[in-house]
This record gives C-alpha cells, sequence and structure tokens, in this order.
C-alpha cells in the first residue's frame, strides 16, 4: 500500500511541475507517458495457464520489459529503447483486438458538413480537413484560406462523407466461419504459427549458422502473420458491430495533395479485398437492363486473371460461360466448388456471385435490387493525367484517352517494346556488344508482369536503381538465373532497356516531369519548400524539411524526438514534386466528378483512380467522369503553376514550359475504356 502511494506521488510530482494554465506540450506529455510506462513494467505480472506449467509450482513473471536495442544502418550503430511484451500477452492481444475500444467509428447519422480547417466531420471527437503529421506551413496556408477559396473542397468531401453504406451480411458470415476454422483462405492470414526450428545436434559451424537463419526467418514470419492477425480482427469487430444497422457513414478528409480519405482506418472502402467484400451500399437501386450487364462486367474485372483486359463484350461472355460456377459459389461458398476463391479479389468476387446469382433466378432480373458498388478504374492513371497535360497522342493512345475495340494495355505495350529492342541487340556479336548475351537469355523473360511495377512507379519518378531492382526480384521469383552476378548484370540491362522503352512512349510525360522537377529545383536553392494551388482552390506546401533532434530525459530513458527545421530537403522537394502534383489532380478529378455524381442523383465513392457507383448508374458516372475529366486539362494548369511560381519566388528565374502535343482532349468523351 506504501510503495503503491509512492508510486502516485511520483507522478503527481512530475503533473504539478507543469503548468496548469497551459496545455502540457509535448515535453511534459512525454515525461508522464515515460512515467506510467516505467510503473507499468513494474507491477504488470503474468501467470502461465494451468495446462502450460503441467505439475511445476506457480510462477509469475513481468507481461512487459524495457530492453535497448542495437540497430546498424549505413555503417552507423544506434541504440533504441524497446518496450517488450511477454509471448503470452502477445498471444492475448490478438483474442481482445476485437473488444479494442477504436474511437474513429463509422457513423450512425451523417457526418458533420466541413466549414474549416476543423469544423466538420465527427460531432464530438476532434475533426481536422487536412492529415498534416505535424507540417506547420501547410497547416497555416489552408487556415488562412478564405473559406469560399476552399468551398468546392469542402462539398467534395461533405458528399463522399454522406455515402450510406452498410454490411453484406452474407460475406461476412463467409469470412467468419473462415476465420474460425483458422484462416489461411482467399488471402486471411494462418491463425497458427510456424513452428520455431530445433537447434541441431551438431557442432557444424556452417549447420548452426543455416538453423539461426531459418529460426530468424521464422520468428520475423510470426511476427508478421501477428500483425496481420491484430488487423484482421479489429475490421472483423468493425463489420460484426456495424452488421445489425440500417447504414453508416465514412467522414472523409484530405493528405496535404488534395487526396481524399475515410477517417475510419481499419473497415473501409480503400482497404483490403476484405474491407470491400463486407461493404455494400445501404441503398438497393434495380439493376436495368444496363446494371445487369455492368455487373457481369464487373465479375469479371474483379475475377481477373487477364479477363479484365478483355473487350467489354469479352469480360461479358467470360461471366455468361461461368453461370454454373457462379450460382454454386453464391450457394455454397465453402461446401462447393469454391470457384471465387481464385479470384484475384475473393471476396468481392463472391459478393458478386451473390448479387448475380439473386438476378440471373429472378423472373425479372433487371427488376432486381443490388446494393453491389461497381467499380470504373483509370487505366494506368498517372500516365493518363501526363498524357492529358502534354497532349501527347502516342502516351493518350496507350492509357485509353483514345477510342478503340479493344483496351489498350500500357504494360503489354512497353512489354513488346522492350522485347523489340532485346530482340535488335540479341542479333549483335557479344564480343563487341556484352548486351547481346542478356538480351538473348532475357528475350523468354519479357512479359508485362516483368516491366508492370516499373511502368506504374513511372509517374512517381522511379529512379533507374529503383527499375533494377524491381525487375530484379521478378526475375528471381522465376528463378531466371542461377548465378547472382549474371542475375544482377541482366536485371540493369532489363531495366535501362524498360527505361528507354517508357521515354519512347511517353515523351512528353518524361518532359514535364523533368520541367517540374526543375522548377522545384530552382524553389529548393533559396531554401523555400514548393507551393501551389490545385485546380480546386486547396493551397499544398511540401512538407520536406530537415528533422532535428530534441532529447527529454525521462524516468525510463533519455527519448529523442524529431523537430521540423527550417532548412528544406532540396533533393526531395525536387524528387517529390511531380508525383504530389499529378496526385493533386487526380484528387481534383475525384472530387469534381463526386460533386457532379451528387448533383446528378448517384451514389458515389472513391478510391483515388477508382471510381464507384450502382450498376443502374454506371454508363451515367462513366459520361460525368469524363466531362469531367475534359474540364479540368481545358484550363490552362501549367500556365497557371508557372504564373504562380513568378508571382510567389519573382526573384527566381524558371525553365519555359515544355513543348506540348496535338492531341484533342474531347476524344476522351468517346474513349469507352478510358475508366473500365
Amino acid at each position: 500500500m506504501l510503495m503503491k502511494k509512492q508510486k502516485k506521488q511520483q507522478v503527481l510530482g512530475i503533473v504539478r511541475g507543469l503548468d496548469a494554465s497551459k496545455p502540457w506540450g509535448q515535453e511534459g506529455q512525454v515525461k508522464v507517458g515515460s512515467r506510467l510506462m516505467q510503473l507499468l513494467i513494474e507491477t504488470a505480472y503474468i501467470q502461465p495457464t494451468a495446462n502450460e506449467i503441467g505439475d511445476a509450482p506457480p510462477d509469475i513473471y513481468p507481461a512487459f520489459k524495457h530492453t535497448l536495442r542495437t540497430v546498424s544502418f549505413e555503417n552507423q550503430s544506434r541504440r533504441y529503447g524497446v518496450i517488450e511484451c511477454d509471448p503470452l500477452v502477445l498471444k492475448g492481444l490478438e483474442k481482445t483486438a476485437r473488444h479494442v475500444v477504436i474511437p474513429y467509428m463509422p457513423m450512425l447519422v451523417p457526418p458533420t458538413n466541413w466549414t474549416g480547417y476543423d469544423k466538420g466531420a465527427y460531432l464530438f471527437l476532434p475533426s481536422y480537413v487536412m492529415r498534416i503529421h505535424g507540417a506547420k506551413q501547410q497547416r497555416e496556408a489552408v487556415k488562412r484560406a478564405p473559406r469560399n477559396q476552399l468551398e468546392p473542397v469542402f462539398e467534395a468531401l461533405n458528399t463522399l462523407g454522406n455515402t450510406k453504406w452498410r454490411i453484406n451480411k452474407r460475406v461476412l458470415n463467409v469470412i467468419d466461419q473462415i476465420w474460425a476454422n483458422g484462416g489461411c483462405l482467399a488471402d486471411l492470414v494462418d491463425q497458427e504459427d510456424v513452428p520455431i526450428p530445433e537447434e541441431p545436434d551438431t557442432e557444424d559451424e556452417a549447420e548452426l549458422k543455416k538453423w539461426k537463419w531459418k529460426v530468424k526467418a521464422a520468428k520475423k514470419e510470426n511476427q508478421e502473420r501477428h500483425s496481420q492477425r491484430c488487423d484482421t480482427e479489429l475490421k472483423l469487430a468493425v463489420a460484426r458491430k456495424m452488421k445489425d444497422e440500417e447504414g453508416f457513414y465514412y467522414p472523409h478528409n484530405l493528405d496535404f495533395r488534395g487526396r481524399a480519405y475515410p477517417m475510419h482506418p481499419h473497415l473501409n472502402h480503400l482497404g483490403s479485398d476484405l474491407c470491400r467484400g463486407v461493404l455494400e451500399f445501404a441503398e438497393g437501386r434495380p439493376l436495368g437492363k444496363s446494371g445487369l450487364q455492368w455487373l457481369k462486367i464487373h465479375l469479371a474485372n474483379l475475377y481477373a486473371g487477364g479477363v479484365d483486359k478483355l473487350c467489354y463484350e469479352g469480360r461479358i461472355a467470360f461471366t455468361e460461360n461461368h453461370v454454373n460456377d457462379i450460382f454454386d459459389s453464391a450457394d455454397r461458398p465453402l461446401e462447393g466448388n469454391r470457384w471465387w476463391l481464385q479470384a484475384e479479389d475473393p471476396f468481392q468476387c463472391l459478393a458478386a456471385c451473390i448479387n448475380l446469382s439473386e438476378a440471373l433466378r429472378s423472373p425479372t432480373p433487371e427488376a432486381t435490387i443490388s446494393h453491389m458498388p461497381v467499380h470504373q478504374d483509370g487505366s494506368c492513371n498517372g500516365l493518363q493525367h501526363y498524357a492529358a497535360l502534354g497532349r501527347d497522342k502516342l502516351g493518350a493512345a496507350a492509357v485509353n484517352l483514345v477510342g478503340g475495340d479493344q483496351p489498350a494495355d500500357v504494360y503489354s505495350g512497353i512489354a513488346a517494346r522492350v522485347l523489340e529492342i532485346m530482340k535488335r541487340d540479341a542479333e549483335k556479336d557479344p564480343n563487341t556488344n556484352p548486351n547481346a548475351l542478356h538480351a538473348r537469355r532475357l528475350i523468354s523473360q519479357v512479359d508485362r508482369k516483368l516491366v508492370k511495377q516499373t511502368v506504374m512507379t513511372s509517374v512517381y519518378g522511379v529512379t533507374y536503381i529503383g527499375a533494377r531492382d524491381q525487375i530484379k526480384r521478378r526475375l528471381k521469383e522465376r528463378c531466371a538465373m542461377e548465378d547472382d552476378s549474371e542475375l544482377f548484370a541482366a536485371a540493369c540491362y532489363a531495366a535501362k532497356t524498360t527505361l528507354t522503352a517508357l521515354e519512347e512512349m511517353f515523351e512528353a510525360a518524361r518532359s514535364i516531369m523533368g520541367w517540374l522537377g526543375e522548377c522545384a529545383k530552382v524553389i529548393a536553392t533559396t531554401n523555400q519548400a514548393v507551393r501551389w494551388t490545385t485546380p480546386l482552390g486547396l493551397p499544398v506546401v511540401q512538407p520536406y524539411r530537415q528533422l532535428g533532434r530534441h532529447l527529454i530525459k525521462t524516468s525510463l530513458q533519455i527519448l529523442t524526438l524529431q523537430r521540423e527545421t527550417d532548412k528544406v530537403l532540396s533533393k526531395r522537394q525536387r524528387t517529390a514534386f511531380p508525383p504530389n502534383f499529378v496526385h493533386s489532380l487526380d484528387g481534383s478529378h475525384m472530387m469534381m466528378t463526386a460533386v457532379a455524381c451528387k448533383k446528378a442523383g448517384l451514389n458515389f465513392a472513391g478510391v483515388h483512380d477508382s471510381y464507384w457507383t450502382h450498376a443502374c448508374d454506371v454508363d451515367d458516372m462513366n459520361r460525368i467522369l469524363r466531362e469531367k475529366f475534359v474540364e479540368l486539362y481545358e484550363a490552362p494548369i501549367l500556365e497557371n503553376l508557372l504564373e504562380s511560381f513568378e508571382k510567389n519566388f519573382p526573384t527566381l528565374k524558371f525553365p519555359p514550359l515544355p513543348e506540348r502535343g496535338d492531341f484533342d482532349l474531347r476524344e476522351v468523351l468517346e474513349s469507352p475504356y478510358f475508366f473500365n
């Protein structure tokens, strides 16, 4: 009792040292928090259950311990304080994850409309329109912006937040069954840990070294499984809590670039296949004739495996050819043939099978009520935005800004160009051209999967080293070469060839990326952050600054806190600007589409470059999103950006705007596969 009183006095002593008339501040919070953590370590003990200790006398031991770890990075070693919990506690955490109190849950009433930086969304919980992660300049820029300037952004966030959702109980029931039976199906993590290898009875150093590596790999795998299990439990806890509700809402806010996100972090439509599989629109609408066709196309898209690259007629035919599989999946998801499990997005595919089965068995399929969100996704959306910015005919055709009978597949297009270059190189003499040997070895390996990641990340400014590592991983997965040095050299060659093919096909995109990077470089030389305003009026300030260290002595250890300094990170400002700028444009396009869909009476949800609505409304949404894309790029975006730079930084000289092509933007209006 005396010890408890002393410990209480120690904590109160720290609290009394703080000024009660002001917020505690970071230092005060750290000191109190560290002392409370220390008290937990000193007082929290666990005792194994009877079946674990057998006939041995009961024993208790600390549930948590404070240790120091040494981590080496770039020839430097640093020691970090770590709070570790006993494996028994870790195991218990998985079981209690479903009972954790999650403050920012989905709302049962529509969110409060946004009217200011910290005014909107949740009724009583602190809500901020932007996730700034401590970037003061960004926070001040948003706070200073006049409300009428931010009105279009607020309207878009309010629209997204007013979409009403509900839980698909049939899909949730299937997930619960799989989870109760140990998981390890439909991309759910295995409920069991992998066994830790036993130490071999040998003194052979090589064998012991192999065993240690195996132990390390097993422990790492188990840590990852534990993390995934906790994540799954949290998602399912929210789904179970909301399953009997008539409907619920997701308040949205922004990242600093202007992309919208649900504020609830666990079960939302930006999440995994599990999340998307159990979520559906609360409002149901009759399919109608076009909706029935879009539902068939949607199922084919979810099944993927190349089916999603077919023309619309091909996707409909695929679905119609698998009607028996669809019925079986809906009727006996776990007892039947489990066709749905072969899909790329199995739980979403199962949801589509259930909805489509109901429609096809109905005497009037078009009258079937559907709650299913049907997705329309951009074709390598970052490159679509660059092609529109540069009015690039070749690039526009590669990413479906131009109409055609079949959807263009940019990844296959780049793979074909890479293969063409390699075939030319393969014909050369290996004695005079070392690339000839690499080309001959790689010709059989070139396909869309080999180049896909590099093409996808090209809009984010992927470097040669990044491309090399991506392609090396793909080749290693295929066991294409046994010798590591040979694999590395081949990956180097393949990366250079892929980047060459990209530059040829998307010359305008590379030119604009280069121009944006040069502008950022000019600004960063004056130790200022790059800032601009999105087409919807949102001010953006890049947050990349050097971090300083602030040491705080606590009862547990000395803690090092990072604090932003006034010095900008020049290289990061330059390399991050092109992708951040394009993200601010795709965010603007999505929000413009959301508001227009609301005015047209559609339910709408957006996941960056994936737009969702009811099956019966897909045609209307497709028309709107194309019109809004054209409207966005008919404005002089790059001219406005250059003008704002010259106004904000009058003493600096910026490079001239890059040359652009003569692509007619209005062709997008007639392109069936622009979003598909």
